[in-house]
């Protein structure tokens, strides 16, 4: 430290050198600064790129977001509840847009309650397009990936059951529908139904016959099931036929959807023409007979745990051939 010293003496008195003095003023007269081999940043510059960027955190920082849940698949869940002009509405959806994409997420699923409707626009325009509809809601997406969606579809089938009911004289629950394909045709069929959301096949099988002809029953089993397309508004369908047990034989027609109700013999119904120009009927009315005659082994509904839901759920299987593979 002490060696030092002479060099920083040394530094001052060229400084008070008249030598020293003179070419820095004949630097200094022609415009020009002394030759440094030191140099230095523009510090106006950094500030300017620190204010930016400090502008553009607080910009970030500012603007709201939309909140939203991860999903299992890489994407976002929005549900909307409080009112928003769509002008507002707009910075935020596209301020959340660019950060779910900075996050690597891909599909946006926004569910758009009935009471603001208005905003559906906004987000058409920017991207968006329906998925499915409630009553009281609508569910708009979006794919912020540059590759090709994965979103899945909407629900694509729609869910019917058919009851077959026998009583002890061989005699079938048949009706007659006081509206729909069937209106005024005199046909009679066996009772019919869609299943509702969240409810099982055996539940609105014994559900739909107590609705239009007030027998009580009970659910035996599945004994056939088929598949359409194109049947309701370009979905497709389901339709199971089911066997269910009488539990009382008075019936009471429901008027609004049902022209007439009556136990009527197996034969006298797979008679009809309309029964016998249909291949589908004359199927099921095979299956029908063949368990009748104890020749045919439908599916029976096991109640079972799943590692998808926290409900009990149903699995229909062949309960008799299953103990006998068992048992062997």
């Amino acid at each position: 430290m002490l060696r030092s010293l002479p060099k920083l003496s040394l530094l001052f008195s060229s400084a008070r050198n008249p030598r020293y003095l003179t070419t820095s003023q004949r630097f200094i007269s022609q415009g020009r600064r002394p030759t440094s081999r030191v140099s230095y940043p523009n510090l106006s510059a950094i500030s300017s790129a620190i204010a930016s960027e400090t502008s553009a955190e607080d910009q970030a920082q500012q603007t709201k977001l939309l909140t939203s849940t991860d999903d299992n698949y890489g994407g976002v869940t929005v549900e909307l509840d409080h009112p928003m002009d769509s002008s507002a509405f707009i910075p935020v959806l596209r301020a959340s847009v660019s950060h779910w994409k900075q996050l690597g997420k891909k599909g946006v699923w926004i569910k758009l309650p009935i009471h603001l409707a208005s905003l559906v626009e906004a987000l058409v325009k920017e991207g968006f397009w329906y998925h499915h509809a409630e009553p009281n809601y609508l569910m708009l997406v979006y794919w912020i990936p540059d590759s090709p969606s994965t979103i899945p579809a909407n629900a694509t089938h729609r869910v019917g059951v058919g009851s077959l009911l026998m009583n002890e004289k061989k005699e079938v629950l048949v009706v007659q529908e006081n509206s729909g394909l069937f209106q005024g045709t005199g046909i009679w069929k066996l009772p019919t139904g869609v299943v509702d959301q969240g409810e099982d096949i055996c539940v609105a099988a014994v559900r739909e016959v107590k609705e239009e002809t007030g027998i009580d029953s009970e659910f035996v089993e599945v004994l056939a099931f088929r598949q359409s397309h194109n049947s309701f508004f370009e979905k497709s369908d389901l339709f199971f036929v089911c066997m269910l047990r009488p539990l009382s034989f008075n019936i009471q027609t429901q008027r609004f959807e049902i022209l007439d109700a009556q136990w009527m013999p197996f034969e006298e119904y797979a008679a009809q023409p309309f029964v016998q120009k249909s291949e589908l009927l004359k199927y099921i009315n095979d299956t029908c007979l063949a368990k009748m005659g104890g020749q045919y082994s439908g599916f029976c509904p096991v109640s079972t745990s799943s590692n998808f839901s926290d409900q009990k759920n149903y699995l229909y299987l062949n309960a008799g051939t299953l103990k006998s593979s068992y048992s062997s």
